[in-house]
């Protein structure tokens, strides 16, 4: 499988996940404009991209969609409670409502429910040819019955959002703090990095540190927190990569 995050954070999320068969995107928060751009620096046509996983309805997940469906036209795969926040201000004529796992071509696709001020969320492991690609953003911690499929994949692109203690000290209104920290908001640089110390084994390639706060966190923290709590499990992994909001990550190839 190929992977490439083309945007990450608070002002536009986008995926690109493809195998030999199909290629996808998870998420399109950023404008049409921006995908399209990000695509053709890995030589992608965006008329290659067949489906859209939305994780949530939040803007910065969804916000590229309008002109994207209309130029392009992909399935987007959803659950009916995202379909029905979308429903107001967004006409969806090509998608597939999904409630458990499922298969898009060779990609067989679980789903991994997340936890968010949203109606719905999904987190999602993509599998094909015996590698895997975990994508979890945007949820304030990740259900213990969920760790065992968890254990051991290929790729994880996991969100890192903040760093506690800049949070705390920072600008934002005591609510905001709260909702962030809460059950329904985001995962910390100490809450990924536990996660991560405990589900990477010996088949991890690569992590990748996703949804971090411009105003509550910075690259060298969330990076460092990450590499205290695998050396603190004796864990090792060959290549970690700190997603942004403005560039896209390398191609990786798993």
């Amino acid at each position: 499988m190929e992977v490439c995050v083309l945007a990450s954070g608070s002002k536009g999320n986008a995926t690109y996940v493809a195998s030999s068969n199909i290629s996808l995107l998870i998420d399109l928060g950023p404008s049409c404009a921006y995908v399209e751009n990000k695509l053709s620096e890995i030589h992608v046509e965006p008329k290659q991209i067949k489906g859209i996983l939305i994780t949530h309805t939040h803007v910065d997940h969804v916000g590229g969609l309008r002109v994207f469906i209309k130029k392009y036209n992909p399935i987007i795969y959803l659950t009916k409670k995202m379909y029905e926040e979308l429903k107001p201000t967004l006409l969806l004529t090509n998608y597939v409502l999904i409630d458990t796992d499922f298969s898009i071509e060779d990609i067989e696709i679980k789903i991994i429910k997340t936890s968010h001020d949203v109606a719905d969320s999904n987190g999602y492991i993509l599998e094909c040819n015996g590698k895997s690609v975990v994508y979890i953003t945007d949820t304030g911690y990740i259900n213990y019955k969920n760790h065992r499929r968890l254990q051991n994949k290929s790729v994880y692109i996991m969100e890192s959002n903040h760093d506690v203690e800049m949070l705390m000290n920072g600008k934002y209104p005591y609510p905001i703090k709260q909702r962030i920290l809460g059950d329904r908001g985001h995962l910390s640089n100490q809450d990924s990095s536990y996660y991560l110390s405990h589900f990477i084994g010996e088949a991890t390639e690569c992590i990748v540190l996703a949804h971090l706060s411009e105003d509550n966190n910075t690259s060298e923290i969330a990076l460092k927190t990450l590499e205290n709590a695998l050396k603190k499990e004796g864990q090792t992994v060959n290549r970690i990569i700190v997603a942004t909001q403005k560039n896209r990550t390398e191609l990786l190839e798993v």
